[in-house]
């Protein structure tokens, strides 16, 4: 196995749905998440001016939502704002301290190109690698990735920071989905990438 190329100056970490919503004790509740966090902060501060933090935004309930989203939020009703506390949507507490003005995109899709904060900060810039952490892997991080392949950029999977609360799922696509777009993603640990920054 080769060894992976140097990073650029123009990698940009991206974490996905680091959030309370997700951290604590709700319908999507990722028990996995606490596991990977110290490694999503050890990205995050490594390049704090190259890091940007996704939000995962849900409607006021259910009608507020568009097509099947509608039936999606129907079931998932308790993650609604009109029963959720809204400061649920934020960072977890690590992560939130170490934003910078202007780091944290909304999106209400899986993927993180449907946010259109994240597409202004690509767009023209010379950005040509999405390094990815954050949850869940086999939903919004796995639907930002696919994108970003479409679009053409070297991809990398911080695979001891990324979780699902599927860990069935989360495997599926660190052993089996991504490894058949070899070419295109590569799985790398926090410490990989770290070094890669170093040199």
């Amino acid at each position: 196995m080769m060894a992976p190329a140097p990073l650029s100056r123009n990698a940009l970490h991206v974490v996905i749905d680091m959030q309370r919503l997700f951290a604590e004790q709700t319908a999507w509740y990722t028990p996995a998440i606490e596991g990977i966090l110290p490694n999503v902060v050890a990205l995050s501060k490594a390049r704090p001016a190259e890091t940007v933090f996704a939000r995962f935004m849900v409607p006021q309930n259910a009608e507020d939502a568009t097509g099947r989203w509608k039936t999606y939020y129907r079931r998932w009703s308790s993650v609604t704002l009109d029963e959720l506390d809204v400061a649920m949507l934020d960072l977890v507490a690590p992560l939130s301290a170490i934003a910078a003005p202007g780091s944290i995109v909304d999106k209400k899709t899986y993927s993180v190109f449907g946010s259109p904060g994240f597409t202004a900060r690509l767009q023209g810039s010379a950005t040509d690698t999405l390094i990815f952490s954050g949850v869940e892997t086999d939903v919004c991080v796995y639907a930002s990735v696919l994108d970003a392949v479409d679009a053409g950029y070297r991809v990398i999977l911080a695979e001891d920071a990324l979780a699902s609360g599927d860990l069935k799922a989360h495997a599926m696509v660190i052993e089996i989905l991504a490894p058949r777009l070899s070419e295109q993603i590569e799985i790398l640990t926090t410490e990989a990438i770290l070094k890669l920054w170093r040199e």
